[in-house]
């Protein structure tokens, strides 16, 4: 006899065809077999009650503030607890509901169908990325003298000379698996100065127009402005790396207009004072309605749904704490239905748990982004290729296993 750890339908219905399940038979019992958690935030003790009520007629339950029943408490968080099945039929009852239950429908189901979605495709411009036969690996180049991690190149080098070392760099990254390189021309350190635009578009382009002419590998640019963007993908870049995740009115429809990729980040404040004491009433809450109002933004300005990817920023603005919780709970981030992307490569919170500096963080890099796969990331952002390329193969194998 064994008790089994089921954390999705997909692997109750593997055991179930592994037992030799008619496939009408899976698909019925499937919807029974996973308890599904889903919090619901701030809703209206009269629709809380309600919830309650009809979720209880259907044999689930629904958690809420002691104070509701009463009306002493207006407002309450809700934890709704059900199978596939109860939900979807819940989904049916609350559409007749008033006091915004029929919309709270309309949101469950769009939430259900994310959460269920299997297959992501990317398609920057030209190319197309499965994300979801593998774990995908981009790979940082920072083309900066004050980079956190000790990598960038530095300006006592000859242009020539830097823009060379720089090319053999992604070469290297690329000939070791990197899935995408991302060249970046300004430190998003905790700290960090601005850079001018023309400073980073000079560090930047002269590297992304050669690179892009050597290797058919997407080369992404890690700005956060447009005109730096602008740059980049008319020299041959093909993704946009926002760490302020479309704040800049004009990105989106910079993004929209090449029909490149764009990589949407959480960050709490900016990179000079994000460190400062961050605080969170419900981190991973935040980060999801942050995101899912750039996710909008992105598409109101005609970018394509398979263009879009998420970052929950692991070290913008958060502490050791809140990178461990983002680390623990990636797959709360399915919601949003896009691919996701963390960066967790050398980043403080490692150097804190190990006591080390950046350039001897890699063990912990590594650990990182194979429990970031393991929590369900598509794409990993690292420093090190070969060696996190090597553990994502073993981690992909357990996954699928």
């Amino acid at each position: 006899m064994r008790v089994l750890k089921v954390d999705s339908a997909k692997q109750v219905k593997d055991v179930m065809r592994k037992i030799g399940v008619d496939a009408y038979g899976i698909e019925i019992m499937a919807s029974k077999a996973f308890i599904w958690h889903i919090k619901i935030d701030a809703l209206s003790n009269i629709a809380a009650n309600i919830l309650k009520q009809e979720m209880l007629s259907l044999g689930g339950d629904v958690a809420i503030a002691r104070g509701s029943l009463t009306g002493r408490v207006r407002k309450t968080d809700c934890l709704l607890m059900g199978t596939l099945a109860q939900l979807r039929r819940l989904i049916i009852k609350l559409k007749a509901q008033p006091f915004g239950l029929s919309g709270l429908a309309d949101d469950l189901a769009a939430a259900l169908d994310n959460c269920q979605k299997e297959d992501f495709i990317l398609r920057p411009r030209a190319h197309t990325l499965h994300l979801s036969r593998r774990t995908h690996i981009m790979g940082i180049l920072n083309l900066t003298p004050d980079s956190f991690s000790g990598d960038g190149w530095y300006k006592v080098q000859s242009t020539e000379r830097r823009v060379q070392s720089a090319i053999e760099a992604a070469m290297k990254m690329a000939e070791e698996g990197a899935d995408i390189i991302d060249i970046g021309g300004e430190s998003s350190r905790p700290g960090a100065k601005p850079v001018s635009q023309k400073e980073e578009i000079e560090r930047t382009q002269p590297v992304i127009k050669k690179l892009a002419r050597l290797t058919n590998t997407p080369i992404s640019i890690d700005t956060y402005k447009p005109e730096v963007a602008k740059a980049a993908l008319e020299s041959g870049a093909c993704i946009i790396n926002d760490i302020t995740g479309l704040r800049a009115s004009k990105m989106a429809k910079l993004a929209a207009k090449y029909k490149c990729g764009v990589v949407v980040m959480h960050m709490k404040g900016e990179p000079r004072t994000m460190q400062k004491n961050p605080q969170y009433r419900s981190l991973m809450g935040e980060i999801i309605e942050y995101l899912g109002s750039s996710i909008h933004n992105a598409e109101e300005a005609g970018v394509k749904q398979d263009q879009i990817i998420i970052d929950p920023g692991i070290g913008f603005g958060k502490t050791l704490e809140h990178n461990l919780e983002i680390l623990s709970n990636i797959r709360e981030l399915k919601v949003l239905g896009r691919p996701i992307l963390v960066g967790p490569s050398r980043k403080s919170f490692i150097g804190k748990i190990l006591n080390l500096p950046p350039e001897e963080r890699l063990y912990g890099s590594v650990a990182s982004a194979a429990l970031a796969a393991l929590n369900g990331a598509h794409i990993v952002r690292v420093h090190d290729v070969r060696e996190t390329k090597e553990a994502l193969k073993v981690a992909d194998a357990i996954l699928k296993g």
